[in-house]
């Protein structure tokens, strides 16, 4: 599996599944979260509803990952991921790693390809950058051999700021 990482707008990668760091109620919010329900369009609303409706009621977990179909978006699914809370007192490195795994585990059992992922938990969620580098490009390593034979070929992690692409770049070549 190759991984790299960019800079752009996740919401315009060609990939088969991106990767949303949304909230756990996944009915939108700011950020990575926001431009991804901007850009999907509202049938991505009503999925994550339906969700909340049916499977997920009380909503999505920390660490957690679920599917919907992408919409308006050039990927063919978003994978919804909650991160951790440092303000909250969701410190424990375990369940930033689980956001990644979990995600790819979802992607491989839908058949995608390509997964973009973007800084889970760096922004309002508190988490310097450079830590979720180090832990998302060593749980995508980690996650490889195990699933050695799944569909997913490609992890990029897609970065809105320089910052956050020197850290995610560092990380990634030095796993």
């Amino acid at each position: 599996m190759r991984l790299e990482a960019v800079g752009g707008d996740i919401t315009t990668q060609q990939v088969d599944a991106i990767v949303n760091a949304a909230n756990s109620s996944l009915l939108g919010g700011g950020g990575v979260d926001g431009a991804i329900h901007a850009a999907a369009g509202p049938r991505l609303l009503e999925a994550c509803r339906e969700l909340r409706r049916t499977v997920l009621p009380d909503g999505l977990p920390v660490g957690g990952a679920v599917a919907t179909p992408g919409f308006d978006l050039p990927s063919r699914w978003v994978i919804h991921t909650v991160g951790p809370n440092r303000h909250a007192g969701q410190t424990d490195p375990a369940l930033l790693a689980s956001c990644f795994t979990t995600s790819l585990d979802v992607a491989a059992g839908l058949g995608a390809r390509t997964v973009a992922f973007p800084a889970v938990s760096a922004g309002v969620y508190g988490w310097d950058v450079r830590v979720v580098a180090r832990v998302a490009a060593g749980a995508v390593q980690e996650w490889a051999p195990a699933n050695d034979g799944s569909s997913v070929e490609l992890v990029r992690f897609v970065l809105f700021s320089d910052a956050s692409l020197a850290a995610f770049t560092t990380a990634a070549t030095s796993c």
